[in-house]
């Protein structure tokens, strides 16, 4: 079967074999960014979100003191229309990567998440002591477009070269897609002053 070359996907796994990040504009256009974030803000309204943990799932503890964000696990399953632009793009980036690179991405999971004005969350690693399946993160951003670094919430990524650790710091504007090696770079969330819409999740082995 013919592989037809995308120019954003190899910029992704181009940039993942050099740098183990990747920041790229534009992975949903503006149209798309605005339904998924009018879909996240209708369900947050409903009280459809829950106040996010440290740990996996078998092992949840809240701690208000390490992270601030409200979270809304998606199911593919049962996407709205907009939830569903969302995994379109996403499997078919996960079936590049797999033909291309033979990653293994066999699962995926992913939520919404809202932080609200003061909350942050701290430098941590996206794998825990119990399970190493997750082998990439994603994190989208659903900002409004007049989105501005003074409202902060920008993800800092903490990468050593050479024995000296250099800061990587991205701003949430809209539309902007940020991955990277979930096993190896450390990161935090800077503390947000006004409402910080993503959504976040993993590709993940076996």
């Amino acid at each position: 079967m013919t592989i037809v070359e995308n120019p954003i996907y190899e910029k992704i796994i181009e940039d993942l074999l050099n740098q183990q990040y990747s920041i790229i504009e534009n992975f949903f256009d503006l149209y798309e960014v605005q339904q998924l974030r009018n879909s996240l803000l209708n369900k947050y309204e409903e009280d459809n979100f829950k106040k996010a943990a440290i740990g996996n799932r078998t092992n949840e503890m809240i701690a208000k003191s390490i992270r601030g964000d409200f979270i809304l696990w998606l199911n593919e399953a049962e996407s709205g229309a907009a939830e569903s632009i969302f995994f379109n793009r996403i499997n078919d980036f996960v079936e590049y990567l797999n033909k291309t690179c033979f990653m293994g991405i066999l699962h995926k999971e992913f939520h919404y998440a809202l932080y609200p004005e003061g909350t942050f969350y701290k430098r941590h690693l996206d794998t825990f002591q119990n399970d190493d399946r997750r082998k990439l993160s994603m994190v989208c951003y659903l900002n409004e477009q007049d989105w501005k670094p003074e409202y902060g919430g920008e993800l800092v990524i903490y990468k050593n070269e050479h024995g000296t650790e250099k800061e990587e710091v991205i701003y949430p504007f809209p539309g902007r897609v940020v991955i990277f090696e979930s096993q190896v770079l450390e990161h935090e969330v800077k503390p947000v002053k006004t409402e910080r819409l993503s959504i976040t999740g993993w590709l993940k082995t076996r």
